[in-house]
């Protein structure tokens, strides 16, 4: 750290304090050539974490999104608020986890489909005809045929 009287780069740290809200630490420092004293704070320079759309640009991970979507999904359906948040947990832990610091909100929405679909079904469509963006009624209707033919599979086991 530089000395903003004299210049001088070396220092000594007479005292530390964390600000009240954590983000940041107050350090005041002592010249070693002109010996006066000046603060400095210091912080944690976050990186964002991203999301990917399908047409290549990139936005800031939104948790309160990812929960709005499940939340509008789940309505009126007997999910409990837990389940919901433990969706949102582990879509945030998979996007944080990401060594490149972000994800395709394709990964992101398959991974919220899999889950709604184990779920609640009913939640699970709701979610997919949003997502999946069905061009026409035909392809809504495949979807649903799909997941009737995956119930029917779980029932005869």
């Amino acid at each position: 750290m530089k000395c903003p009287f004299c210049g001088f780069v070396n220092d000594k740290v007479v005292d530390s304090r964390e600000s009240k809200e954590g983000e940041s630490i107050r350090r005041r420092r002592e010249c070693l050539k002109c010996e006066k004293r000046f603060t400095t704070y210091e912080r944690i320079d976050e990186i964002p974490y991203m999301v990917v759309k399908k047409d290549g640009r990139r936005e800031k991970f939104d948790r309160q999104k990812v929960l709005a979507g499940v939340l509008r999904a789940c309505e009126k359906r007997p999910v409990s608020m837990g389940k919901m948040e433990q969706i949102v947990n582990e879509v945030e832990s998979y996007v944080i986890d990401s060594a490149e610091r972000e994800r395709k909100t394709s990964e992101v929405g398959e991974m919220i489909m899999q889950r709604l679909k184990k779920l609640d079904k009913v939640a699970y469509v709701r979610f997919a005809s949003v997502y999946m963006d069905f061009k026409d009624v035909k392809e809504f209707m495949t979807e649903l045929k799909d997941l009737l033919k995956d119930k029917a599979t779980a029932k005869a086991k």
